[in-house]
């Protein structure tokens, strides 16, 4: 089944944005494999309910280069095709610049960075073959602007935008687009975490009133993949926060 659709490889798919957007790309007939760091969640499971043999899960750690190289291999030893690559995966370890280890800065780089780096070059190698693909990485705001106690966050998603567009040019020889979401306020477990008077109060300063949602995510990575005439480009939803 999986040979006549186009293959997508989601990293960090088992929650939140990741999720949405697996979900979002299987309602546009693809075929997705789904990256985590461990087992998939019962929620997750319901989220991908009547999806049967149309995803894949694989669990492997994308700041490896040995686990990011087996799942390109794996996907394409199985589907024989690699369309789209979403470089999802991440982490935060918030603490302020004078208060924030090495070790803490460094994690989030490996993860953040290092992991799309890993699965890029992997990824590319494939779509180059076939003359043709789209990857789309997942920045932040806080990596376009800064945020207080995101130093590692911060310079990881910021570096996200340099190897997008370096991946864009390189990519454009073969045929392959990259770009970027810099997303802003979202709903996700993260911020419901907040109480109410701390959501209201990030809430007010964005001009649209409120977060936005995993899903309006999902659709801007679903637009950068569908539109065959944009590349390099890092497109920010979050509401005006940023205006």
């Amino acid at each position: 089944m999986s040979e006549a659709k186009q293959v997508a490889l989601v990293t960090g798919a088992g929650k939140g944005i990741g999720l949405a957007i697996a979900k979002r790309l299987l309602d546009e007939n693809f075929f997705v494999v789904l990256n985590t760091h461990h087992d998939l969640s019962d929620d997750a499971k319901a989220v991908l309910e009547g999806k049967s043999g149309q995803y894949d899960h694989l669990i492997g750690d994308v700041s490896n280069e040995e686990d990011a190289k087996s799942m390109i291999e794996a996907i394409t030893e199985k589907h024989g095709r690699l369309d789209v690559l979403v470089n999802n995966a991440g982490i935060t370890k918030d603490k302020l610049l004078s208060r924030l280890s090495l070790e803490d800065f460094k994690a989030v780089i490996d993860t953040n960075l290092v992991g799309a780096f890993n699965m890029t070059k992997f990824a590319m190698k494939v779509m180059q073959k076939a003359r043709t693909g789209a990857i789309v990485n997942i920045s932040s705001i806080s990596g376009l602007h800064g945020n207080l106690g995101q130093a590692n966050y911060s310079a990881s998603k910021a570096g996200l935008v340099g190897l997008t567009k370096t991946a864009a040019r390189e990519g454009a020889l073969r045929n392959i687009r990259c770009n970027a979401v810099a997303p802003g306020m979202i709903r996700t477990d993260m911020t419901e975490k907040m109480s109410e008077r701390r959501q209201k109060e990030f809430a007010d300063q964005i001009p649209l009133k409120r977060f936005g949602e995993a899903k309006e995510i999902a659709d801007t990575v679903a637009f950068l993949i569908a539109n065959q005439y944009i590349t390099g480009q890092v497109v920010t939803v979050d509401g005006g926060l940023t205006i």
